[in-house]
């Protein structure tokens, strides 16, 4: 395997295992009232509601990783 093979695989992993703990953590954080699911929500997620999302970081990494091999073999 190439070796930019073996750097993609390691980030992948990296970020695959940071994200798994991190929605583990605020699942944990979640508080469910037995019968009520629609509660108010905190003010730093009314501010940003996208900025920790674990998907949208997956996206924009894949993304910039994407883009930044198809420019490395359009240049190369």
């Amino acid at each position: 395997m190439s070796t930019y093979i073996w750097i993609l695989l390691i980030i992948v992993i990296v970020l695959s295992i940071y994200l798994l703990f991190y929605t583990m953590s605020v699942a944990k954080g979640q508080k469910v009232v037995k019968g009520k699911y629609d509660s108010s929500l905190d003010e730093s997620v009314k501010e940003h509601p996208y900025l920790w999302n674990p998907i949208f970081i997956s996206l924009l990494v894949a993304t910039v990783l994407i883009v930044g091999f198809i420019f490395y073999y359009v240049f190369k």
